[in-house]
């Protein structure tokens, strides 16, 4: 499942809309998915890889190892 390891963000849905966003155009649903890295890190002293969001491998949440 698509989720980071770290701030737990996950895949959120909703709607597409049309261009012209009247209220006749058909609505369709959809996902977004995080943007998730596989990253090799050290947790507990041994090396992990562990699929984190950019967002946290941006802010320094996590140091690759």
């Amino acid at each position: 499942m698509a989720k980071c390891a770290i701030c737990e963000k996950g895949i959120s849905h909703g709607n597409k809309l049309s261009i012209t966003r009247s209220h006749v155009s058909n609505r369709a649903s959809r996902t977004w998915k995080p943007n998730l890295r596989t990253v090799k890190t050290i947790i507990d002293g041994q090396p992990k890889k562990i699929k984190v969001c950019a967002k946290c491998l941006r802010s320094g949440k996590v140091k690759r190892a």
